[in-house]
């Protein structure tokens, strides 16, 4: 097996699309006895290594579950710290992100964000639109169903306005309201920290994507490991529901 400098094998295909659910932060500072917003801040580091990583694999797409819908019923001391952490971010990586031709994108319900961040949000989009390099998503104030919900009004809003026909909509109509539905589906979905569960992230975009759990806490999760999830993901066979290869074994996808 031919190994190339960032560990992956070469010649192995690479997902075009990876979502990650970064869980474990607070479990990896309690372990060190110190306060959950450090394991929050070393998980901003573990981003970096992230990003730089899929950069380099040549992934078109990395879209992170920063804040979810659930995550307001937190404490409102670990919710402030995360959005000022969120806004710090912002302030030191956008540049970083624009030189290295990455465009950055939000989605999420930005009405329940202070109007501060919603705006560094919105200067950075502005200012990475046009990059060609790594889309690098951001799922903050984030919910599976909140998203398929919007995508429902919004077909709800042209069959009122008489721009629609209800017969019309299928699962392509509805597809096209959805949350980054201008990208691929995501090929690979990778969930640190040891839960076994999708918690509400990308319900209708992950349809066929292959799962990979890690034990792993996230702000240890380093380009190393993301490398070995590449790897897990290019021994899967994927078939979208098609019949698998007469000498595979596997069963169904």
């Amino acid at each position: 097996m031919t190994v190339d400098k960032q560990g992956s094998q070469a010649g192995a295909p690479v997902p075009r699309h990876v979502a990650i659910i970064m869980d474990g932060n607070g479990r990896w500072a309690r372990a060190r006895n110190q306060p959950r917003h450090y394991g929050h801040r070393a998980g901003a580091r573990a981003v970096r290594e992230a990003v730089e990583a899929c950069g380099r694999a040549g992934v078109e797409a990395l879209t992170l579950f920063a804040f979810s819908s659930e995550n307001w019923r937190r404490p409102a001391t670990e919710v402030r710290v995360l959005m000022e952490l969120f806004l710090r971010t912002l302030d030191r990586e956008t540049d970083r992100l624009h030189e290295n031709d990455i465009r950055l994108r939000m989605i999420g319900d930005r009405s329940r964000l202070e109007p501060r961040l919603r705006e560094r949000i919105a200067t950075a989009e502005r200012l990475t639109r046009d990059n060609r390099g790594l889309h690098l998503n951001v799922a903050a104030s984030y919910g599976g169903r909140w998203d398929i919900a919007c995508a429902a009004r919004a077909l709800a809003r042209e069959v009122a306005a008489g721009d629609r026909d209800p017969e019309s909509i299928d699962e392509t109509a509805l597809g096209e309201q959805i949350s980054l539905a201008d990208l691929p589906a995501p090929d690979l979905f990778v969930r640190t920290g040891g839960e076994r569960r999708i918690s509400n992230f990308l319900l209708w975009q992950l349809a066929y994507t292959e799962l990979y759990f890690t034990d792993v806490l996230w702000p240890d999760f380093d380009a190393a490991e993301m490398h070995r999830a590449m790897d897990w993901y290019a021994s899967r066979q994927r078939r979208f529901g098609r019949v698998p290869d007469a000498d595979s074994g596997a069963g169904h996808a």
